[in-house]
């Protein structure tokens, strides 16, 4: 049984629509990040761009490549930490979700 809706525009459309999701969705990305997988930080990452503020403007804005970014948010990517809080200040300015990082003993 086909889809009806490709599950990128879906989550395009609910991030667009719905700002816990938003948040969630960019928490999860960094959480990744922060737990070791690159590679769905990234691709959660990528998500968020295209659901938002999308390559162009976001490469406009950090005064890079369209193409650069997308190769940075690619699976086998790799943003230097400069780019990377770059892309996400951007985002964090786009979607109105402020990240905070807190630590745990654990």
């Amino acid at each position: 049984m086909a889809l009806t809706r490709d599950f990128k525009e879906t989550v395009a459309a609910r991030v667009q629509r719905d700002p816990r999701f938003r948040e969630a969705l960019f928490t999860e990305a960094i959480n990744a990040y922060l737990g070791g997988d690159l590679t769905t930080g990234k691709a959660i990452l990528r998500d968020l761009v295209n659901a938002t503020v999308g390559f162009e403007e976001l490469a406009t804005e950090l005064d890079k490549p369209s193409k650069s970014l997308h190769r940075m948010l690619a699976p086998r990517g790799n943003p230097n930490t400069e780019n990377f809080f770059r892309i996400v200040n951007a985002l964090q300015k786009k979607t109105r979700v402020k990240l905070r990082v807190t630590a745990k003993a654990g």
